[in-house]
């Protein structure tokens, strides 16, 4: 129901698609914003009762199913994927051509081992796709699922959008004071991205004309403004709310930086930081490692810590050079990998995979 980078995966997925021609239907909640934002990726939303796991939900998407007759169904997060997988059972049952389900995982929260997830995960997807190896390595090793069955298809990025451009530009172009350093953050306002972290390192910081932009909107904003407020820091934070130019933000930055200490697959924002050349700061949770490799393409410290989180901002604001260059190896690192171009290669073997398993 919320909006953040899982949300947006699965609508560029499905424009991505769309655009190559095959037929696409996107389901959502009534109400979700996912629903409500469809349009700007020239789509278009059919909203079901599928908000929580309930019967209702199970027979809306089991009727849907058999009138579209779909290839594969891809399931975004944990109650669509049980109301998805019951109802490509229930068809089965009643002997009714099902499509393969996909189980897409874009958080690294612990699975659980009981028999109906099991079944879930076993048996009733066709293929599991993980955001990141980190989250593949997990299912395998602490669920016991076949390795053959899961592949990480980290999220693409548009490089011709993600492009780098001047900062000076882009503060001209948002309101920006061009005099100070920026230090900003592109997330969800959740807990576990850690704004709270970053909101106690700013007045630890050597450079104390330095300001924060938060960039985003969620559940935690009004737990954060009190923050703000109550340490005094009103005038050197701007919450910036949902923005849909999110590019000229991360343009506008001296530092990027994501304290995330939990549930991380590989972040789109940090994927899209990266490939503008700005030099991020950030931790090791879930997937990320895999392309914040310490002091090569990012500057990596420990969870909950405002004192090393100012540190090493402040190393990246004092040394410019190696900041830059740091930046460099990043765009470097992930522009051959991370393309919404790949990405979409990647799915599209995945679900060509997945109705070969299904009809076996």
């Amino acid at each position: 129901m919320g909006w953040g980078g899982q949300e947006i995966r699965t609508l560029t997925e499905a424009a991505g698609f769309s655009a190559r021609g095959h037929r696409v239907r996107l389901y959502a909640a009534r109400g979700a914003l996912l629903a409500m934002e469809a349009h700007r990726y020239g789509l278009a939303a059919t909203e079901l009762p599928i908000g929580r796991k309930r019967p209702g939900g199970v027979a809306a998407l089991a009727r849907e199913f058999a009138e579209h007759r779909f290839d594969v169904v891809n399931a975004h997060s944990s109650t669509d994927a049980w109301l998805a997988a019951l109802a490509c059972a229930w068809l089965r049952v009643r002997n009714h051509p099902a499509p393969a389900l996909v189980r897409t995982r874009h958080v690294s929260i612990a699975v659980p081992n009981d028999p109906a997830t099991r079944w879930l995960y076993r048996r009733a997807s066709a293929r599991i796709v993980t955001t990141g190896e980190a989250l593949r390595d997990q299912l395998v090793h602490d669920n016991g699922i076949d390795p053959a069955r899961i592949v990480s298809v980290p999220t693409g990025i548009d490089a011709a959008r993600f492009t780098p451009r001047p900062a000076t530009a882009a503060r001209a172009e948002l309101g920006l004071a061009p005099a100070h350093a920026w230090v900003g953050i592109v997330a969800t306002l959740r807990s576990w991205k850690g704004h709270r972290y970053l909101i106690d390192a700013l007045p630890r910081l050597a450079f104390p004309d330095t300001r924060l932009a938060i960039v985003g909107d969620g559940p935690q904003r009004a737990a954060l403004e009190a923050q703000v407020a109550a340490a005094g820091l009103s005038g050197r934070v701007i919450f910036a709310g949902q923005r849909h130019d999110v590019e000229r933000w991360l343009a506008a930055f001296d530092v990027f930086a994501l304290p995330s200490w939990a549930n991380e697959g590989v972040p789109q924002a940090l994927l899209q930081a990266m490939m503008m050349g700005v030099p991020c700061v950030t931790t090791a949770v879930g997937a990320i490692p895999e392309i914040a490799h310490r002091d090569e393409t990012a500057v990596v410290v420990g969870t909950k810590d405002p004192a090393a989180l100012a540190a090493a901002i402040d190393r990246v604001l004092a040394d410019r050079v190696q900041a830059v260059a740091m930046a460099a190896r990043a765009r470097e690192f992930v522009l051959p990998r991370y393309t919404l171009s790949g990405m979409l290669d990647r799915m599209e073997q995945v679900f060509t995979d997945a109705v070969a398993e299904a009809a076996r």
